[in-house]
């Protein structure tokens, strides 16, 4: 006979205590504790297969040089921008969180995957939408309604929210890859909870995951996210997937992009930027050309920096307002930029240059509604600002590519090749790097040739002799 108990589970982390608390004491935050009934059964809580956890044998030691292993086979998809912000393809066995807010297009994404994939038996389980539903979705992508015989044959559509059901269909259709749609709407008879609970999120993820391990076969979970951005429900479901992935964007603007926050079989630093259009999501292969603005007319405040993400470098436009504060506290805000980080570099402007910015109010923005961590750009916003100030234009076809020191210097920054020689690619005249990019040591031991670029290279070593080479 199974009985019975009651637990209390924080919405934030996960964190279980017998009775309700006012505070959690792993996260520290308060009124979280929601109350679950939790059912315990004298036996083993079967997985995916209802006999897989009687046969199971424990494991013992083994040594790292006795290991065997093969090496991982990778599926590539039609997406080359997916491709990259999984590390080169889709990884059997893996399984792949996808986390997004509502209606910027996860659900698109992943069905776009599954239709234009006729070479994999792909099982799309939606506990949200309709078949019919999802039939209209996939008549909007042009490719389905251009090659209905051959695009969207190897797809298979179920709306179920139970998991011994979509077990049963998993183990009657044998599928190549399954896509869940979302993690929260599914729910399991062994915890006797409401779907998008814990305890609910925490032991579907886990038969998932036993499922993909044991089968081989790759899994993709579409989760909430909360208003402050993180994936609902616990912390841990994080911690149990491969892969985390952030679809972000602006529902306001037309590009998507897709950043890897956690990749056990890749870089967790890549990007890939999509376009949303009336036919679905249209890969961007060079996001320079979309994060570049066309002007007229050199303009004061506006800046081109030369950024790195992942492997992949990119040139994106800076801009910066100073104004006077009409008020007595001065504004200080940041788009797609750290707030503590431009205060750093007003702070390293007013004490080296001598700029009066304490009484300023100062905007800094990102094109494109993308958010940038490379401190590379350092330079390039630090030039916006002064050229802002100064009402003096940057010239055309000028970018920056340097960290910025808090005694002014301007420091080194890795791969700088690669961003040199994207600029040239793009048509840019000059760059200004810092002088010890140069300098010979460091681990590579290597000078860089600047004799095989055309773009001249301008090397300065702070931020005076910036402002003395840009304005005289």
């Amino acid at each position: 006979m199974a009985k019975s108990k009651v637990a209390y589970f924080c919405q934030s982390c996960g964190f279980e205590s017998p009775k309700w608390l006012g505070k959690c004491p792993s996260c520290q935050q308060w009124n979280t504790f929601v109350e679950e009934v939790i059912e315990k059964t004298n036996v083993a809580v079967p997985t995916w297969k209802s006999n897989s956890t009687s046969t199971q044998r424990s494991n013992k030691p083994v040594q790292v040089s006795e290991i065997t292993f093969d090496e991982e086979q990778r599926t590539l998809t039609p997406d080359k921008e997916f491709n990259r912000v999984l590390g080169g393809g889709i990884v059997a066995g893996s399984l792949v969180l996808i986390g997004g807010e509502p209606g910027i297009g996860k659900s698109t994404l992943m069905l776009q995957l599954a239709l234009n994939m006729p070479q994999m038996k792909v099982l799309y389980v939606s506990g949200e939408e309709s078949e019919r539903q999802i039939k209209m979705r996939a008549e909007r992508l042009s490719e389905v309604g251009s090659q209905k015989s051959e695009v969207g044959s190897g797809c298979f559509i179920l709306t179920e929210t139970s998991t011994q059901n979509i077990f049963k269909q998993i183990e009657q259709l044998e599928p190549d890859l399954v896509v869940i749609d979302s993690i929260q709407t599914l729910y399991s008879s062994h915890i006797e909870s409401t779907p998008g609970s814990v305890s609910q999120v925490r032991e579907c993820t886990a038969e998932l995951l036993r499922f993909a391990k044991e089968s081989s076969t790759p899994v993709f979970l579409i989760g909430h996210i909360t208003k402050d951005g993180m994936i609902a429900g616990p912390k841990i479901l994080e911690h149990m997937v491969d892969t985390v992935l952030q679809f972000e964007g602006d529902r306001h603007h037309v590009y998507r992009i897709l950043r890897a926050v956690k990749n056990r079989f890749g870089s967790a630093s890549e990007l890939g930027i999509y376009e949303m259009m009336g036919e679905g999501l249209r890969e961007v292969s060079n996001p320079s050309e979309i994060l570049l603005s066309q002007r007229d007319e050199p303009l004061s405040g506006v800046t081109i920096s030369a950024t790195l993400e992942g492997m992949r470098p990119m040139l994106i436009e800076t801009q910066a307002l100073v104004s006077t504060s009409a008020y007595g506290t001065p504004q200080r805000t940041a788009t797609g930029f750290d707030t503590r980080r431009m205060n750093m570099l007003l702070a390293v402007l007013e004490k080296r240059c001598g700029f009066r910015l304490g009484a300023k109010d100062v905007f800094l923005n990102i094109t494109g509604g993308i958010r940038v961590e490379d401190p590379a750009i350092d330079l390039g916003l630090a030039a916006a600002i002064i050229s802002s100030h100064e009402d003096m234009p940057i010239p055309f076809k000028t970018c920056f590519a340097g960290e910025l020191g808090l005694s002014g210097e301007v420091r080194a920054v890795n791969r700088i090749e690669q961003r040199i020689a994207e600029a040239q690619k793009l048509g840019f005249e000059q760059i200004f790097i810092s002088k010890y990019n140069l300098a010979s040591g460091g681990k590579d031991k290597k000078r860089i040739d600047l004799s095989r670029y055309k773009i001249e290279i301008k090397t300065v070593g702070s931020i005076e002799e910036v402002f003395s080479l840009l304005f005289g």
